[in-house]
């Protein structure tokens, strides 16, 4: 995330950082935050983005949006003044009928960039899960995508800047419930393989399998005493054991600077899940078979969401010093009771969610047998078509060599016959094949006919010879 390089715009951080905020939500919970170098900003004053993946579907197109929008002074003066409200409502997008040429050519770039790549996925979708007989509304599809202006495709108006903040911030919203339920429907399918499981086994194996559940349970449950995340107890043991400073000398202001990472001025999730490692350490250990990394990462989120419920007033996604402090205040932040509640006493679902779920499971499993069967009919079916089309094609061909074999005797037929002359009379060969002339070719028989006709006429009578001659 880069950092900002004006520390005099401090006060006006929440409105400021909204935009910002929009791009904070990890993608992975749990990462451990690294510090990442700054990076230099086309304009002095506050960057308005991070480059951490918020796991939107748009998040590239969010991201470029706004790196345009900074490069503009006129629209970072007026976002300065905005308050919270008027971003989130989108009110702000109109003011980007003031920006500077440039910075609208590059946004109808961007835009005309994010509508093709929405064509290709749907058409990809379409050519997918497009059965036979079944058209399907391009332009249907890609309403779907509500960042956008489907009415205007080409040009980044101020409609496609309210749509895309107000998008971002009702998802990202969103995300967190998303997760949850994620982790119950994973929590729900654990507990049933579980059951079916110990259900194949004989009544012996399955007391041994049980027993031996129960003790991973109970060495999971022996942990130390976790505490409230955002409590003086927490926030002093990451100050002791963590940054390696004095218990006695804990300063809520010294605390918040030394865990600002980024040094903008705020704590944002990412900062904040960072603190409660120690905590999860206490209960989950990658290493034990026992220990669930998964519920690890539910423990995360929870701590985190509880933490933004008591300290971000303004429920912004980020924790100002203002608010760390006035925090620190409260009766709260000293009096922890017990300490945190974690997540198996808590469990994600309840027995009535089970059984909707595991009946639901039952009948998406008969669904797929069902089709799996006919599919496997399909196949035999086609395999016994195969075979016919098979038995036809070696028929065919038997069928072709005979022709052939016929036309080849049918033509050593017409070769051993005389070939008929000129007045359509046959011309026999003589069988001698020393003495016999060679026939003149077929062409040129009328020729000779008429030459020899010739020669007979102008030859002189020969005397005729009686017996007294001989």
């Amino acid at each position: 995330m880069p950092s900002f390089g004006c520390r005099a715009a401090l006060r006006l951080l929440p409105p400021l950082l909204l935009l910002r905020a929009v791009l904070t939500v990890p993608l992975e919970r749990g990462a451990s935050k690294k510090e990442s170098p700054a990076t230099e900003s086309p304009v002095s004053g506050p960057a308005l983005l991070s480059s951490q993946d918020t796991g939107l579907y748009y998040h590239r197109y969010l991201q470029e949006v706004i790196n345009v929008l900074e490069t503009d002074g006129h629209f970072r003066e007026k976002l300065q003044a905005a308050n919270a409200e008027d971003i989130k409502s989108g009110k702000l997008s109109r003011e980007l009928d003031f920006v500077s040429h440039h910075v609208r050519t590059k946004l109808d770039e961007l835009k005309r960039q994010e509508v093709s790549r929405l064509r290709m996925l749907l058409k990809a979708k379409m050519d997918a899960e497009q059965e036979p007989n079944v058209q399907l509304d391009h332009l249907s599809l890609l309403k779907q995508f509500e960042h956008l202006d489907p009415q205007n495709q080409h040009t980044f108006e101020a409609r496609d800047l309210e749509l895309l903040i107000q998008t971002a911030t009702r998802d990202l919203a969103q995300y967190d419930a998303a997760h949850h339920e994620e982790f119950k429907r994973y929590e729900m399918l654990k507990e049933h393989e579980r059951r079916r499981y110990l259900e194949s086994l004989g009544e012996e194996q399955r007391k041994e399998a049980e027993r031996k559940l129960e003790e991973q349970q109970r060495r999971h449950r022996e942990h130390p005493k976790v505490n409230v995340p955002g409590s003086q107890a927490q926030l002093k043991e990451v100050w002791e054991e963590l940054d390696g400073l004095d218990p006695n000398r804990f300063n809520p202001k010294t605390f918040f600077i030394l865990h600002d990472i980024n040094s903008d001025g705020v704590l944002d999730e990412q900062e904040l899940e960072a603190l409660f490692t120690k905590e999860l350490e206490k209960v989950y250990d990658p290493k034990n078979e026992e220990d669930d990394m998964r519920e690890m990462e539910e423990e995360r989120l929870r701590m985190r969401e509880h933490v933004m419920k008591n300290v971000d007033t303004n429920q912004d996604r980020l924790v100002t010093l203002e608010e760390f402090l006035a925090s620190t205040q409260r009766k709260e932040f000293g009096d922890t009771g017990e300490g945190w509640e974690t997540v198996e006493m808590h469990p994600a679902y309840t027995e009535e969610e089970l059984r909707r779920f595991e009946e639901d499971l039952a009948a998406r499993e008969a669904e797929l047998n069902a089709k799996a069967q006919r599919l496997s009919q399909e196949t035999e079916a086609l395999g016994r078509s195969q075979g016919r089309l098979e038995a036809q094609k070696r028929e065919l061909q038997q069928a072709v060599l005979q022709m052939e074999q016929r036309k080849q005797q049918q033509q050593g037929h017409n070769a051993a016959a005389p070939a008929p002359g000129p007045e359509g009379q046959l011309k026999f060969q003589p069988q001698n094949t020393d003495d016999a002339p060679v026939p003149a070719p077929a062409g040129d028989q009328k020729d000779v006919v008429a030459s020899e006709k010739r020669v007979l006429e102008q030859a002189p009578e020969l005397p005729q010879l009686d017996s007294q001659h001989l």
